[in-house]
């Protein structure tokens, strides 16, 4: 009786740990952090294995084409993935569970249709962009090849958003995983063949590798989302009835397409806008280094070693603060909602503290360490380097994703906006003015200035919710 007695009293008093990992939001969190924790390493080692393997001159040459993949992904994804996860987490609110299948799919209306356009664009036009707009002709058969990735990230991204919606990080977290390990294990594995028989390798494969990557993603995301809607939207919600006029569904269908279309457009055309921005930014980075004094050979090794190793290993414990302001944006928005500023003020207090205590203790690091770091793991010792001169970053870099995020969920994505705009535009003019006398040092100096000003000017509006 006794030892009944106490599993009864197990259950219906669970332990505050057990409590707050059945909290969607914090149980959440830990399935993006530990996700993000596994997913960078496995990219530091490919980091390592891409460096040795093809030389930082290539590296370089490969981290040139990430602004255009940005760029493609805000046009055709970023805004449309935002609006599934927002309409989804309403529809379910709502408990229609046919309505979440309207909105994957008008999800999928704007994004596939978009996304095509963008592999035709690239896929024709990559000599212009390669030769005018990136200032290097062998970018060319790297867009051709990571073109073909646009409509999987489409996809999945979508389907990714519709769960973020729903509060389930499971399936975004085993599609990242998912993308991250067949994309190395493609690489290394055609890397091996090619050694093997002798044949001249080409960092071609690493656009290969992340063209699969995507379509593994994409598979399990589909796979996903199938199993969802047979388990829970057909089983558990009315089939649409047969006499349930079309003409109805159709008004409902335009209804939503519009609502999602008016949110995305503006989230959409601010990414743009900034992509654009960072676009020129790293085509412009080489250029200058060779006005500095470097030759092209030089320019291209010193960007791939800050793109493609430094900034990496920078931002890798912002995993965790990543994986909080993915969540804390609709936690924010429904705080505001309910006009609980409290709880919004707290957040915001938590936020400063534990980035800020996280941000100092990395920069101790990286400042102490940096050098041995960019040794040890890439060989390399501008790398190391780089990683000292950036360790002063930290604090604001990790902070500032977090503040954005809040920002969002109180509505101020246009403020959010013009801060990105106003720290790109900071760093544009120390590309410009300060890399060719100062070099890489005048670049850094540029990004922590931008990062200083995105910090303070956030803080502004979140004054009134951090007074207890």
């Amino acid at each position: 009786m006794l030892h009944s007695h106490g599993k009864e009293h197990t259950s219906v008093f669970p332990s505050p740990l057990l409590r707050r990992l059945k909290n969607p939001f914090i149980a959440g969190t830990l399935i993006l952090t530990v996700t993000g924790l596994v997913s960078r390493l496995v990219g530091f080692f490919y980091r390592i294995f891409l460096s040795r393997m093809f030389g930082e001159e290539n590296i370089g040459i490969y981290q040139l084409i990430s602004p255009v993949m940005s760029l493609v992904f805000s046009f055709s994804t970023a805004g449309i993935q935002n609006a599934v996860s927002k309409f989804a987490a309403g529809k379910e609110a709502s408990h229609d569970g046919r309505a979440g299948i309207r909105v994957l799919f008008t999800g999928f209306l704007f994004s596939l249709p978009s996304s095509l356009l963008c592999t035709a664009v690239i896929f024709c036009g990559a000599d212009f962009i390669a030769e005018r707009l990136l200032f290097e002709s062998r970018c060319a058969p790297l867009l051709r090849i990571a073109a073909l990735s646009f409509p999987f990230s489409a996809v999945h991204s979508c389907i990714n958003g519709y769960f973020y919606g729903l509060r389930k990080a499971a399936v975004p977290a085993s599609a990242q995983l998912m993308e991250q390990f067949v994309r190395v294990g493609s690489v290394y594995l055609i890397s091996l063949a090619a050694l093997q028989e002798g044949s001249e390798l080409s960092v071609s494969v690493a656009a290969a590798g992340l063209v699969i990557g995507e379509m593994a993603s994409m598979l399990l995301t589909i796979c996903a989302v199938r199993i969802h809607f047979s388990r829970h939207s057909i089983s558990r919600h009315r089939r649409p009835s047969p006499h349930d006029p079309l003409s109805a569904r159709k008004k409902q269908l335009f209804s939503l397409s519009g609502q999602m279309l008016s949110f995305s457009a503006p989230l959409c055309l601010n990414r743009l806008c900034i992509n654009i921005l960072q676009a020129i930014e790293a085509a412009c980075i080489p250029a200058k280094l060779q006005v500095y004094g470097y030759s092209v050979s030089e320019s291209l090794s010193v960007y791939g070693v800050l793109t493609g190793m430094a900034l990496p290993l920078i931002l890798f414990p912002g995993t965790l603060t990543n994986s909080v302001s993915v969540l804390l944006m609709p936690a924010i928005s429904e705080a505001d909602s309910a006009n609980n500023h409290r709880m919004i003020g707290q957040t915001v207090r938590k936020c400063i503290l534990y980035c800020l205590l996280l941000g100092g203790i990395c920069s101790f690091l990286f400042l102490c360490a940096g050098e041995m770091i960019g040794a040890l793991l890439f060989d390399s010792r501008l790398a190391g380097q780089l990683i000292v001169m950036m360790g002063f970053l930290c604090p604001f870099l990790y902070l500032n994703t977090t503040l954005t995020s809040i920002l969002h969920g109180l509505g101020k994505t246009g403020y959010t906006f013009g801060l990105s705009m106003s720290s790109l535009l900071l760093r544009l003019l120390f590309v410009f003015q300060a890399i060719p006398v100062y070099g890489m040092k005048g670049y850094l100096i540029g990004m922590l200035l931008g990062q200083l000003l995105t910090t303070v000017f956030s803080l502004i509006p979140l004054k009134r919710y951090c007074m207890p």
